[in-house]
C-alpha cells in the first residue's frame, strides 16, 4: 500500500507544527479582574464586619463590668444584712437583760 507521504515529507511537517507552536504567542490565562464597585463593595461589607465586631466587644467588655459591679453590690448587700442580723440580735439580747 503506498504511503500518502515519505517518513521525510512526514518529519518535515511534524517539525513545522511544532515550531510553528513555539514561536506563537503564549495563551495568556487571565483571571478575572475585580471591578472597582465590587473592590469597594467588599471593603464596605469587610468594614461593616468590623465595626460589628467592635460592637460585639464593647457589649462584652461593658457586660463584664456591669457582673462585676454586681457581684460587689450582692457582696455588699450581704454584709448589709449580716450587720443587720447582728445588730437586731444584740438589740433583742439587750431588750431581754433590761426586762
Amino acid at each position: 500500500m503506498p504511503s500518502l507521504f515519505t517518513n521525510r515529507q512526514n518529519l518535515l511537517i511534524v517539525s513545522t507544527l511544532i515550531l510553528a507552536g513555539c514561536a506563537s504567542e503564549p495563551v495568556a490565562v487571565s483571571t478575572p479582574m475585580l471591578s472597582g464597585e465590587k473592590m469597594l463593595s467588599e471593603s464596605k461589607d469587610i468594614a461593616n464586619l468590623g465595626d460589628r465586631w467592635k460592637k460585639g466587644k464593647q457589649l462584652i467588655d461593658n457586660g463584664n463590668i456591669l457582673i462585676r459591679e454586681g457581684r460587689n453590690k450582692i457582696e455588699e448587700g450581704n454584709q448589709m444584712v449580716s450587720e443587720g442580723q447582728r445588730i437586731q440580735l444584740e438589740s433583742e439580747e439587750s431588750y431581754k437583760e433590761i426586762k
